[in-house]
């Protein structure tokens, strides 16, 4: 936790006092060594005795796949995010795989269209299409860049048969306006929450808006395993049954196949993990968000287009993404200050061949947004002279832009 003096100094950062004082200058020399976008090593040293216990636990039972661990790791994340029950799958591609397909939305053979945005990991329009469905793709909202429910509206044909919202960095989708679209068109709604873990809006965490939800827990995520895996959560009993049929084969029964299934299960080791670091991943959620608002207070008088939030406590922030018009200059200077950032995502999914047909008009805002986007360094282990030589490093860009 960041000493309260330190945060009193991110405050009064400014634009004038970027590399202006001696603290400035011995913060950025303690992070010579650079700051890498992220170092999962320090959050294993942080739980390193629990999780060798957990594995060492695990390796002594003898039961590996959908033991009790798994079982328990179920009953808990279901209460985690506010619903009556989960199923864990081998991976968060699987997930939305097999919550389309155990809603009902998606038949395989008959051109069933999804809507989602095109803003997002190529692997939610690749679970769509696993599902046998069409992605179509709708515009984003400029601030958000998670789904217009106008866009939305407007990309519903007779075919639609369901919606797929993405809670991107972090964010939740504008989840009140595209359920109420849902109801009046007679679609499903499976949220790709894979970036959302702990993330809420009006009173609800995510997974609990839709008829039933996807996460990841791949190691980089807020709740993340030592390998793959994923969860469908639900409020419906028999959705989530045939999802617990179609991981294990399609099988209800041993060898008697009932439906066109998956081997995709996730173990007993990472789901030990996974139920260690859930105990943990409100507080990380909460150091992410204070990082978060270090660099939105001393960002608020650059160029960058910041987050916006309507309650800061309702975003996860998997990612800090902000806009920037030069984004590639920008980029360029914090690699010089061997500041490491990422671009989610420098591919529209609607540009990528194997979904190029599912983009029936243009879809401008997207477009734009794509080539301004930028990834900071944040989660929950950025130490305090990693965050300063962050600020200072993007400020001095903005000051010699000003020049």
């Amino acid at each position: 936790m960041m000493p309260e003096a330190a945060k009193e100094i991110f405050v009064q950062t400014t634009m004038e006092r970027a590399s202006a004082t001696e603290r400035d200058a011995a913060f950025c020399q303690r992070a010579t060594a650079g700051v890498p976008f992220l170092d999962l090593s320090r959050q294993h040293r942080e739980i390193a005795r629990e999780v060798e216990e957990a594995v060492r636990r695990v390796a002594a039972s003898g039961e590996y796949v959908l033991g009790r661990e798994v079982e328990a790791f179920e009953r808990e994340w279901a209460a985690f995010c506010g619903v009556r029950g989960a199923v864990t799958v081998a991976s968060g591609t699987d997930a939305l795989t097999l919550a389309l397909l155990a809603s009902g939305a998606v038949r395989k053979g008959r051109g069933d269209e999804v809507i989602t945005t095109p803003l997002t990991a190529a692997y939610t329009a690749l679970a769509i299409v696993n599902a046998g469905g069409v992605p179509v793709f709708a515009d984003i909202c400029p601030r958000s860049f998670t789904l217009d429910p106008a866009a939305v509206e407007r990309a519903i044909t007779p075919r639609t048969r369901a919606i797929v919202p993405v809670h991107l960095y972090g964010r939740l989708a504008d989840m009140r306006a595209i359920s109420e679209i849902a109801a009046r068109y007679g679609l499903m709604v499976i949220e790709d929450a894979a970036q959302a873990h702990g993330a809420s809006a009006d009173g609800k965490r995510a997974g609990a808006f839709g008829h039933a939800a996807a996460f990841s827990f791949y190691p980089t995520k807020n709740l993340g395993a030592y390998g793959d895996g994923g969860a469908i959560v639900s409020n419906d009993p028999a959705l989530l049954e045939r999802a617990r049929i179609l991981r294990q084969g399609g099988h209800p029964e041993a060898l008697r196949s009932g439906a066109e299934g998956r081997n995709s299960r996730l173990d007993e080791i990472q789901a030990a993990v996974l139920r260690i670091k859930l105990r943990k991943l409100e507080e990380w959620n909460r150091r992410r968000r204070e990082t978060a608002r270090l660099y939105s207070q001393a960002f608020a008088r650059t160029s960058l287009v910041l987050p916006t939030v309507e309650d800061e406590a309702a975003h996860a922030y998997h990612l800090y993404v902000v806009r920037h018009a030069a984004r590639d200059r920008l980029r360029a200077h914090l690699d010089g200050r061997r500041i490491s950032t990422l671009i989610h995502y420098p591919f529209l999914l609607h540009r990528q061949p194997l979904f190029a047909s599912g983009a029936r008009s243009s879809l401008p805002i997207a477009e734009k947004v794509a080539g301004e986007l930028l990834s900071l360094p944040l989660h929950p282990h950025l130490t305090e002279e990693e965050t300063h030589a962050v600020i200072a490093a993007v400020l001095d860009f903005e000051k010699s832009r000003n020049l």
